[in-house]
């Protein structure tokens, strides 16, 4: 059933987006998902990556790194630690200065899971 919902994306800088969405794909931990209106409530951490946001004014795409996702039926609330509006046009700077700060981060990991957190938010950030 075609609809849409109420989406917010929050950061701690800033509220960047709150308006009527038909669909919002979102970097979860366990994966990335697709939220549409009628989704089942959940609450999960977000991975780096890029979220693809379908407005009734349009489509926008945003880099987050870090935070929350709370989905309700009617709603969708992303509570992002950092983004990058991808849409902005300064964010190549902000963009490779991510990339920097996770090549180092992959250089001094000193596990797998580091190691692939960093990797993945490098290919997410290339492949904007």
């Amino acid at each position: 059933m075609a609809g849409t919902f109420k989406f917010e994306l929050v950061s701690p800088e800033r509220v960047l987006v709150s308006e009527d969405a038909n669909e919002v794909i979102v970097p979860g931990m366990d994966g990335q998902f697709t939220v549409l209106a009628g989704h089942a409530p959940l609450i999960t951490s977000l991975r780096p990556g890029t979220m693809i946001i379908k407005l009734t004014s349009g489509e926008r795409r945003v880099f987050v790194r870090g935070g929350i996702a709370e989905v309700e039926p009617e709603s969708l609330t992303i509570l992002a630690q950092h983004l990058i509006d991808l849409e902005d046009a300064g964010r190549g700077s902000h963009i490779e200065a991510e990339v920097k700060a996770a090549e180092t981060l992959l250089a001094t990991s000193k596990d797998d899971a580091e190691r692939m957190a960093a990797e993945d938010t490098i290919a997410q950030l290339r492949a904007g």
